[in-house]
C-alpha cells in the first residue's frame, strides 16, 4: 500500500457532524440512540468550549467565589472561621478535576452509543462530502447520507485590545489565569461579562465595568436590572455604562491604563474583553458548496436548522440563535428529528430559558413587562422580593425578586403567563416551573391551584402566581 493511500481513507456514515460542542454532540448522542450510524469530526475535545473553555469552569469558579463569601459570611449563623485565604491553584486544580470527569463520562457515552469520533479539521466540500484534516497528519474523507455543522464560536476582540494572556485576556484566557489580580476592567456587560466580574468582586478583587451600551445586561427586565446593579454596588462593583474603549497604555510593570470615555483613564493589573463570541465558520466551506453565511459569518438556516443545501443542516453557536449550551442540544434533537422525518416542532428561540449566574443569580423565559407592551398586549404585573421569603432569611440570602407578566383580564387579573423573571439566590435552578408555564400557555388560574413546598425558595414563585388572581397570602 502507498504511503497516500495510508494516509487517506474514506468512509460513509448516515450522519456526518463537523463540530464535537453541545450541538455536535447532542445530535450525535440522540440520532445514535435512534440507530443512526454516526461520525462526529472534533478538532479539540468532545464537549467543545462549554465543557472545557465557557459554561462549566466559568461556574466552577463563581462557585468557589460564593464559597468564599459564605465563610466570610459565617459569622452571621454563629460560626466563628479563620481569614478566608485563597490558593487559587486548588481552585484551578478543583476546576480542572470537575471538567476531566464530565469529559471522561461524555466521552465513555460517546463510545458506548457507538459514534465515531475523528481527531482533526473537518471542512465541507462542493460535493457535500468532509474532508478532515487529521490532528496526527494525513486527510481522510467522510461521506454521509447527511451533514451537520456544529462548528461553535470564539471570542470577539476589539481593536486596541489583542489579547496577551496576562494583561489582556478573553474568557480563553481568564479562565487558565494563574492567579487573579487586585483591580480588573471588564470590557462588556452582558452575560458573560458580568459572570467575571462577580468572580473577581467575591474574591477580593476591585473591579470596574465598561460597557458600550446605555446599560448592562440589555435586554433584562427593568426591574430585575436594577436589583443587579444594586447588589453590583453593594460587592463595590463600578458599572460604568455608555462609554466606549479608545485603547490601553502598558505601565511595562505588568499593568496598564484603560482609556474610555470622553477622556476618562482607569488603572488597572488586567483587562478582560467580554464583547461577545463570533461564529468559527472561517475554514468551514470549501468553494462551490452552496451553503449560504449571512453577512456577520452565521449559517443561514430555516426553523428546522435546515441550511441553504438539501441534506445539510446547522446547529449552535454557528447560526444566529442565542448563544446557550442549551439550545444547541435542542437545535440537535430537532435536526436529527428533521433527518428522521418526524416533523419535528421548531425551536421556540423567543421562550428559551436564560440562566445568568453573577451574584446574584439571573434567570428569566418569555416576555420582560416593556416587550410584552411593545408586542401590543395589555398586561398585569405580580412582583415579589425574597426579602419576605422564609427560605431566604433561613439562608441569609434576601437580595432578588420574582416578577410574573400576564395578560389582562379585563379586571386586573391575571390570565395567559407571558413572562417569568427572577433575580437572587439560585434562581436558575427554580426557573423549570416558570419556564413550563410560559411555553405551556399556561393561565394564572391552573398554576394556582398547585401547591409549593415550604419553606422553600420556590414558594416565591407561587405567591407571586397567586396575587395574579386577585386574591394572596403573604403578598
Amino acid at each position: 500500500m502507498s504511503d497516500a493511500s495510508q494516509q487517506e481513507s474514506s468512509d460513509n456514515f448516515d450522519v456526518v457532524i463537523i463540530g464535537g460542542g453541545p450541538g455536535g454532540y447532542g445530535a450525535a448522542l440522540y440520532g445514535a440512540s435512534a440507530g443512526l450510524r454516526i461520525v462526529m469530526v472534533e478538532k479539540d475535545k468532545v464537549g467543545g468550549t462549554c465543557l472545557h473553555r465557557g459554561c462549566i469552569p466559568a461556574k466552577e469558579l463563581l462557585e468557589t467565589a460564593h464559597v468564599r463569601q459564605t465563610v466570610l459570611g459565617a459569622d452571621r449563623f454563629g460560626i466563628t472561621t479563620g481569614e478566608a485565604t485563597v490558593d487559587w491553584s486548588v481552585t484551578q486544580t478543583r476546576k480542572q478535576t470537575v471538567i476531566d470527569q464530565l469529559h471522561k463520562g461524555l466521552s465513555g457515552l460517546i463510545k458506548k452509543r457507538k459514534i465515531e469520533t475523528v481527531s482533526g479539521t473537518g471542512r465541507l466540500e462542493a460535493d457535500r462530502s468532509v474532508s478532515v484534516k487529521l490532528a496526527d497528519g494525513g486527510t481522510r474523507t467522510l461521506r454521509g447520507d447527511t451533514v451537520i455543522l456544529a462548528t461553535g464560536s470564539v471570542p470577539r476582540t476589539i481593536p486596541g485590545f489583542e489579547p496577551d494572556g496576562t494583561v489582556v485576556c478573553t474568557s480563553d484566557e481568564f479562565l487558565e489565569l494563574a492567579d487573579l489580580p487586585r483591580r480588573a476592567v471588564v470590557i462588556g456587560g452582558g452575560a458573560i461579562g458580568c459572570e467575571f466580574a462577580s468572580t473577581m468582586a467575591d474574591m477580593g478583587a476591585e473591579v470596574t465595568i465598561l460597557e458600550a451600551m446605555p446599560k448592562i445586561l440589555p435586554g433584562l427586565d427593568e426591574d430585575v436590572a436594577k436589583q443587579v446593579l444594586r447588589s453590583f454596588k453593594k460587592k463595590k462593583i463600578t458599572v460604568r455604562a455608555g462609554v466606549k474603549v479608545s485603547g490601553h497604555s502598558p505601565d511595562g510593570s505588568g499593568g496598564t491604563t484603560v482609556n474610555f470615555g470622553d477622556g476618562e483613564s482607569i488603572e488597572c493589573d488586567m483587562v478582560v474583553v467580554s464583547v461577545g463570541r463570533r461564529p468559527y465558520t472561517d475554514t468551514l466551506l470549501a468553494e462551490g458548496t452552496g451553503v449560504e453565511l449571512d453577512d456577520r459569518g452565521f449559517v443561514t438556516v430555516n426553523d428546522t436548522c435546515r441550511t441553504t443545501v438539501d441534506g445539510v443542516w446547522a446547529v449552535g453557536d454557528c447560526i444566529a440563535t442565542p448563544q446557550l449550551a442549551h439550545v444547541g442540544f435542542a437545535e440537535g434533537i430537532c435536526v436529527i428529528g428533521d433527518i428522521l422525518g418526524e416533523h419535528p416542532v421548531p425551536v421556540d428561540y423567543h421562550n428559551v430559558p436564560w440562566a445568568i449566574y453573577c451574584q446574584p443569580e439571573v434567570a428569566f423565559a418569555g416576555y420582560s413587562e416593556a416587550a410584552a407592551k411593545e408586542a401590543g398586549f395589555d398586561v398585569v404585573v405580580s412582583t415579589h422580593r425574597y426579602m419576605g421569603n422564609s427560605r431566604a432569611q433561613i439562608i441569609g440570602a434576601t437580595d432578588g425578586l420574582v416578577k410574573i407578566i400576564a395578560e389582562n383580564q379585563g379586571d386586573g387579573t391575571g390570565g395567559r403567563v407571558l413572562g417569568v423573571h427572577m433575580v437572587g439566590p439560585w434562581v436558575t435552578e427554580q426557573l423549570g416551573q416558570g419556564y413550563l408555564a410560559v411555553n405551556w400557555e399556561a393561565t394564572v388560574d391552573e398554576i394556582a391551584h398547585f401547591i409549593q413546598p415550604h419553606p422553600s425558595l420556590s414558594e416565591l414563585f407561587g405567591e407571586s402566581v397567586l396575587a395574579l388572581t386577585g386574591r394572596s397570602l403573604h403578598g
